[in-house]
């Protein structure tokens, strides 16, 4: 029982923590949305339920308490994915690595990308004549470093971490981002029950924004389009609750249920529960494993109420599916899922997302 107030104690605490810079007048409802995405195809098949039950190197993006579940090796994790035909390229790596009995420590990167972009501000000279050698692409992407640190706590079942996370964004030549946050997380395991919080961006994250207003000036002139200024984008806190229930259902057969629910406090927003400033958006995900060798998962978020045009509401939700292989060291995960809608305003526009994790064992000395 001491234990168990102990980590209440602990876990309050940590929800005071960050909830403590909620009240930002000018911040922006969506910045840095390239981290909402997900990674790992096991957490997205289950719709992103993982803040109590990750518990392997992709726990640096969802929970960074689940970092201190890997033990004894060195586990990397790798994604790959392609958007809107292969417009848009995601790729995801994390290396966690035991520092001592009771920690581990982690680093992970995020790109989400456009590639060869046409630059065709210089195509019409100063005389009006078009010259097609004039023509240049560039890159437009989202960089996420992460830098985590995870711990096993005194308290039997409680585990704490943090991540510190950089962010990059380049405009090709025209424009570059460079922004600050921090996450923290938390996670406690009772018998087949387990509790987690997390708190992303907890102090807010800082984006600041530089333009190379040579670059595109006299374009932005003569064409009459505003010329962008340098400026603070503010990413507010956001608060996520989950829990799970893993139980075996046979001898062969286990079963874990997990449900999150995401807090944002920057006004209402189109999700479940939502209100002015709080807003609650829930979901949900199943695992089913036979003998920890082969799992089916599935889940369900998203869930929006849409408006038709003759004023009528109906609820959709976004379905994922998904199915994981575990090989010796090697998992191989797979997931369909959307890009991040609802099947109605996505309508048949999927995603398929493989994974791999490698378990790399020390040589026994």
């Amino acid at each position: 029982m001491d234990n168990m107030k102990k980590a209440l104690r602990a876990v309050v605490f940590f929800v005071l923590v960050a909830g403590s810079n909620l009240l930002y007048a000018q911040a922006p409802k969506y910045s840095n949305e390239f981290l909402s995405i997900g990674v790992g195809a096991r957490a997205l098949a289950m719709a992103g339920a993982q803040v109590a039950t990750v518990n392997d190197a992709t726990a640096s993006f969802w929970n960074p308490a689940g970092l201190a579940y890997v033990k004894g090796h060195l586990q990397l994790a790798l994604m790959h994915n392609s958007y809107f035909g292969g417009i848009a390229s995601f790729d995801y790596g994390s290396l966690a690595v035991p520092a001592d009995a009771t920690s581990t420590v982690g680093v992970s990167l995020i790109r989400l990308g456009v590639d060869n972009i046409p630059d065709t501000t210089e195509l019409i000279d100063a005389n009006g004549q078009v010259n097609y050698d004039k023509v240049k692409s560039f890159s437009i992407a989202d960089y996420g470093f992460f830098f985590t640190y995870s711990k096993n706590s005194k308290v039997p079942g409680f585990t704490y971490g943090g991540s510190a996370k950089v962010i990059h964004r380049t405009v090709g030549e025209f424009a570059k981002v460079w922004g600050f946050g921090i996450d923290l997380g938390a996670q406690y395991r009772k018998n087949k029950w387990s509790f987690g919080v997390m708190g992303k961006d907890v102090t807010s994250t800082f984006n600041a924004w530089t333009f190379n207003t040579e670059k595109f000036q006299d374009v932005f002139e003569v064409t009459g389009n505003e010329i962008p200024k340098n400026s603070l984008e503010i990413t507010l806190p956001k608060l996520i609750l989950g829990t799970a229930y893993t139980t075996p259902i046979s001898k062969k057969f286990g079963l874990t249920i997990a449900a999150d629910f995401d807090v944002t406090f920057d006004g209402q927003r189109n999700v479940v529960f939502s209100s002015d400033p709080v807003s609650i958006d829930p979901h949900a995900g199943f695992e089913l494993d036979y003998d920890q060798f082969l799992f089916f998962r599935g889940g369900v978020q998203n869930i929006q109420q849409i408006k038709d045009f003759d004023n009528t509401k109906y609820t959709v939700a976004q379905p994922n599916l998904g199915i994981g292989i575990k090989l010796k060291n090697l998992t191989i995960d797979y997931a369909l899922t959307h890009v991040g809608g609802t099947t109605e305003s996505l309508g048949t526009v999927y995603s398929n997302v493989f994974s791999l994790k490698l378990d790399i064992h020390k040589k026994p000395k």
